[in-house]
């Protein structure tokens, strides 16, 4: 495949003027919420001499973009097949802002500029579809889209390629089930898109779709932090795929990093392997495959997701709250608040093993049957009474409990991670691995890692080297948390425990073979309770000491 700079065509020099024109003069929260982001002419050239070598030779063409903007596609498609090549060449475009002037910029050219909305336009018959689809779709997040837009384009989609999208799902995806219906049989589509949908929940249908009613033939996923877009911190992905259903045995072209034409990292992976795969932005080899497996987070710490109580109004209370109350302080526990309330990530705790912090919360834990507690703790019982009347006994967890105030078993624990969060400026990572000194409870909004097996033994020796695991925790690289977890719409990101479980440790491996003979063995080991517990401080509630 050629790499050379190619000469832009007469037209893209106005275009690019035109185009920085238009940008100037539109607002950019509006841009951003109408998902518009110019695509560098840079990478739209790299994806035409791609779709070139995909191509047959001299093979004419029928071009759609069906999201052009100022044309920038077409703009490429000029460069690098030449007009002679060019048999049919539309594109749709919603916003007249750009659309009107882009319509008189490509006038004379052949190229037939529709001013609408491809999500409804018609599909043109068999005999008018297209062999060649390029676009870079609007980036529009689902809480953009009203429900009753989302009602149409899933009708729409669901008829028209049987993908059925989530409702969280972007408007690019919507834009990629709706042009199965414009591609003609092993037709050609490649599609600049953000990288997420290989992650996260509602992308599941478009990999389904991908591996099922089409050849996939690459995706190439660039580095997270080298955005396509400057005016947007998407992470971006191509994909190419022919509109004819997979040959048996079929294996996919993976590149990541570096440019289009020169990507850092190459493999291919089987169809059916990559089917069974939950997350596609990681698919090592076997032999990186089982390196990981042997260092992965799961194989040091047995991983659980905080407490979850049901009613936190009602349940997690201020020091003042159940002073106010008269309160039983045996009756409750030390609760770690939310982290956006911990500057530092390492909680210092006083003698009685509560959190020293601005913030002190404590949660209503008790166990004693009802008639326990309203003779002995009659002003406890006056305010589950209050609970009842409230309707939080009513609740599924509380209902299911017994007695239905009673908190799950949580043991503490030295090492926490946070289990939601956005990009962090000043600390460049969503997740925060805290250290935790005290005997607090902690909530859903954390995870909560027990050190077993051969960490657990290590630090029953030497419990100094705990600075030393925290700090190896916190090294993890953040492009490495995020590619096991997942992104939501607005940078929202999370990981589950098995997520977090599946994260290799590296500098944990390392430190154990430095540490523990007979690694391997060691780390294949059972963990007993006590390993388990070790942090812990068993089923022994804390009795509150006020100062």
């Amino acid at each position: 495949m050629a790499t050379s700079t190619m000469q832009p065509n007469g037209y893209e020099e106005h275009r690019v003027k035109l185009q920085d024109a238009l940008d100037r003069s539109k607002l950019q929260h509006e841009r951003n919420r109408l998902g518009q982001y110019a695509t560098p002419i840079s990478l739209a050239q790299a994806m035409l001499r791609e779709a070139e070598a995909l191509m047959e030779k001299h093979q004419h063409l029928r071009f759609l973009d069906p999201a052009i903007g100022t044309g920038v596609f077409y703009s490429a498609l000029l460069d690098v097949f030449g007009q002679s090549r060019i048999e049919k060449a539309v594109g749709y475009e919603i916003d007249p802002h750009y659309g009107l002037p882009a319509k008189r910029l490509w006038t004379g050219t052949g190229i037939d500029l529709r001013l609408e909305d491809f999500t409804q336009a018609a599909p043109p018959p068999e005999r008018g579809q297209y062999n060649l689809l390029v676009c870079n779709p609007p980036y529009v997040r689902h809480h953009h889209l009203s429900a009753d837009e989302k009602h149409r384009l899933r009708t729409r989609v669901g008829r028209a390629s049987g993908i059925e999208l989530s409702g969280l799902a972007g408007l690019y995806c919507y834009f990629l089930g709706l042009a199965h219906e414009w591609l003609a049989d092993g037709g050609l589509a490649g599609w600049l898109i953000p990288s997420e949908f290989m992650d996260v929940f509602y992308g599941m249908a478009i990999k389904d779709y991908l591996i099922e009613k089409v050849t996939l033939v690459r995706i190439h996923r660039f580095d997270q932090n080298d955005v396509q877009f400057s005016d947007a911190m998407v992470s971006s992905a191509i994909i190419w795929y022919r509109k004819q259903l997979p040959p048996t045995g079929h294996r996919i072209a993976f590149t990541s990093g570096g440019t289009l034409e020169r990507p850092l990292v190459k493999r291919t992976i089987a169809a059916d392997v990559l089917h069974r795969a939950a997350k596609w932005r990681r698919r090592p080899n076997g032999a990186e495959r089982a390196e990981i497996d042997a260092a992965r987070l799961s194989r040091f710490f047995a991983i659980k997701r905080g407490q979850v109580t049901g009613g936190n109004a009602f349940f997690i209370l201020t020091k003042e709250e159940i002073a106010r109350r008269g309160l039983p302080p045996s009756l409750m526990r030390p609760l770690l608040p939310s982290p956006r309330h911990l500057s530092d990530d390492e909680v210092t705790t006083d003698k009685d093993g509560h959190p020293i912090l601005d913030q002190r919360l404590f949660l209503l834990d008790c166990r004693l049957p009802e008639e326990i507690v309203r003779e002995q703790h009659p002003k406890l019982w006056r305010y589950l009474e209050e609970g009842k009347a409230q309707g939080v006994a009513a609740r599924y967890l509380c209902r299911s409990r017994n007695p239905w105030y009673a908190q799950e078993r949580r043991l503490p624990t030295k090492f926490l991670c946070t289990y939601i969060g956005r990009m962090s400026k000043r600390r460049g990572t969503p997740f925060r691995f805290i250290l935790n000194h005290s005997q607090a409870a902690v909530a859903n909004v954390y995870l909560l890692m027990y050190p077993h097996g051969a960490l657990a033994r290590l630090l029953s020796e030497k419990p100094a080297l705990v600075r030393r695991v925290w700090r190896a925790l916190r090294d993890i690289p953040t492009d490495v948390l995020l590619s096991e977890g997942r992104v939501y719409g607005g940078g929202l990101y999370k990981i589950e425990p098995r997520e977090l479980g599946n994260v290799p440790a590296a500098a944990l491996t390392e430190l154990l073979r430095l540490e523990v003979p007979d690694f391997t063995r060691a780390t294949d080991a059972t963990p007993t309770r006590r390993q388990t517990d070790l942090f812990g401080a068993g089923d022994q509630h804390l009795a509150t000491t006020w100062q």
